[in-house]
Order: structure tokens, then C-alpha cells, then sequence
């Protein structure tokens, strides 16, 4: 079997992916690939033949689709959510909720769903210590440790309350203790 990093060194070079890409379709004619792509007619054949010896295209010149699925198995998957985050109480349903929008411990996108968003940010307000004063730079540090759009993070944790501004300067207002 094929590795992810064979696959990808042999995807990589464009004759080969053509090769690939005209095997996906049905049988592979060397010579109209040859006249389509420009290049010798051996140089197909040779693409060929490694494209056979590494399991991925039949003898009858086709995609060996059963290669391939098991080639995405072998990928890798994003990580779970950091159990760092999910210190406290939450539920099994908020969990599942966290997990789908954070890998690792980055946020990968802010949900559009308010439900959810206003869990994914009742997370989020955890970094801030009740009863402290935060300029708005360290705020957008702190979220930009999550997430790239640390601004609309921001204003949202002040839209739904769990933030305060005032004269440049937030502090924790809501969200669980």
C-alpha cells in the first residue's frame, strides 16, 4: 500500500497527475495523452508504469478507486478540541458543539448559528478574569490566540453581553464562572 507522502510526491509532477487525472475518467490512451499533454509517448508509458507499480492505476489502465479510499484513510485528520478548553461544567452536547468548531485550541470558524456562537464565546469570555479591567489590545491579543478575526469576536462578546466596553477599556460581564 501506498503512503500519504508517496502519493503526494508522485501527484506532484503534472504528467503523472495527468496520467491520473485521464485514468479517473476510464482507460488511459497513451498516445492521445501524449499528443494532449506535448510530451514523448515514453514518457507516458514510464508515468504508466509507476502509476501501476504504486497500486494506483489497474492493469487496464484505470484509476484503482479502492487505492485511493484507502489512501484517505491514512489522512490526517484535524485534532480534537484541547481538553484544556473544556475545563469546567459542560455538558455532553456542549462538547460536541466546542469540538466541531475548535481544533486544537484554535477556533477554525466563528458559527453562524447564535446558538452556537454564543457557546463557542461563553468559552472564549473564560480567558477574562471577572472583575478585572483589559485594554482593547490585550483583548485582541488574547482572542487572536483563537482566532484570526479577534474584532468580530470582540464585538460579538459585547453584542451578547458577556463583554463591557467602556472609554477603551472591557471588562467581564457575563458568561459562566
Amino acid at each position: 500500500m501506498i503512503s500519504v507522502t508517496d502519493f503526494l510526491r508522485i501527484v506532484v509532477d503534472p504528467v503523472r497527475l495527468a496520467v491520473l487525472g485521464s485514468a479517473a475518467t476510464g482507460a488511459v490512451e497513451p498516445e492521445g495523452l501524449a499528443d494532449a499533454l506535448g510530451v514523448p509517448l515514453k514518457r507516458i508509458h514510464r508515468e504508466i508504469g509507476s502509476l501501476v507499480e504504486a497500486g494506483l492505476v489497474t492493469r487496464d489502465l484505470r484509476l484503482d478507486r479502492e487505492a485511493l479510499v484507502e489512501l484517505a484513510k491514512q489522512m490526517p485528520t484535524e485534532p480534537a478540541i484541547d481538553e484544556s478548553l473544556l475545563d469546567g461544567r459542560w455538558s455532553d452536547e456542549e462538547v460536541a458543539v466546542l469540538g466541531r468548531f475548535f481544533s486544537g485550541s484554535r477556533l477554525v470558524e466563528i458559527p453562524a448559528n447564535r446558538s452556537k456562537r454564543l457557546l463557542v464565546l461563553e468559552r472564549l469570555v473564560q480567558e477574562f478574569e471577572p472583575g478585572l479591567r483589559y485594554d482593547e489590545r490585550d483583548v485582541n491579543f488574547t482572542l487572536q490566540l483563537f482566532h484570526p478575526d479577534y474584532a468580530a469576536l470582540r464585538r460579538y462578546m459585547v453584542d451578547e453581553g458577556l463583554l463591557t466596553r467602556a472609554e477603551g477599556v472591557y471588562w467581564r460581564t457575563g458568561g459562566r464562572v
